[in-house]
């Protein structure tokens, strides 16, 4: 490899460490083309990828990004596991093939700027993968909302009851029972003397004025007399 390829080769790690969410080191001695293979494949699933890049260039271009916390682990055959999604599930997939495999030991990792030791990246790879993180979140989002649904529901369910109670009394189509009537007219107490009307208690006490008929008897009478 010439000096070009080298640059091209450290920077092209450079851009992978410091994309990545994770970075995980393993001691790859003894793994196999068709198992580095199926390995990648599962570590895919995990938009993570698998490479064995020389330790002296991999030290470099963590100098390069800043991560100078990786390089302790950059001893003896060395492969990286770039993650840039689920780091648990690519934790894991690492894991299950260590233990199908007996292949492939933790050496640390890098993540958050922060270096990683394989007892580290042992506990992350018992975590939930995200996606089962996600199913929980949404179980217990979801579980109040179902209880407010199912109380609105019976309250809906009760209302409905009791306006159809009140439809059965005819209180909501006019068919009820009308209210009892008021005391007739000739049921209502009699006007108190205090109460008679004002003109009466106003009248004069001298005789009323003689009517026309009266006056005629009057006349008569005088023209007997004469």
């Amino acid at each position: 490899m010439d000096r070009e390829q080298k640059a091209a080769a450290i920077a092209e790690v450079a851009t992978e460490i410091k994309e990545s969410d994770a970075i995980i080191a393993v001691d790859y001695r003894g793994i196999s083309v068709p198992q580095a293979a199926a390995l990648r494949a599962k570590l895919r699933d995990a938009n993570a990828s698998f490479r064995i890049v020389k330790n002296t260039l991999t030290e470099r271009a963590a100098d390069e990004v800043g991560a100078e916390g990786l390089k302790p682990y950059l001893q003896g055959p060395t492969a990286m596991t770039f993650v840039k999604g689920d780091v648990a599930a690519a934790a894991k997939a690492l894991t299950d093939f260590r233990r199908t495999e007996g292949l492939l030991e933790f050496k640390g990792g890098w993540m958050n700027g922060a270096p990683l030791d394989a007892e580290e990246i042992e506990a992350i790879s018992k975590l939930p993968s995200r996606d089962v993180l996600y199913g929980r979140l949404v179980g217990m989002v979801a579980s109040p909302l179902t209880g407010l649904a199912s109380a609105m529901g019976g309250l809906i369910g009760g209302l409905a009851r009791q306006l159809q109670i009140i439809a059965d009394q005819g209180l909501v189509t006019g068919t009820a029972a009308p209210a009892a009537e008021a005391p007739a007219a000739e049921d209502a107490p009699a006007e108190t003397p205090e109460e008679a009307p004002a003109a009466e208690a106003e009248a004069p006490d001298s005789e009323p004025a003689p009517t026309s008929d009266d006056a005629e008897t009057g006349a008569a009478d005088t023209n007997e007399e004469n």
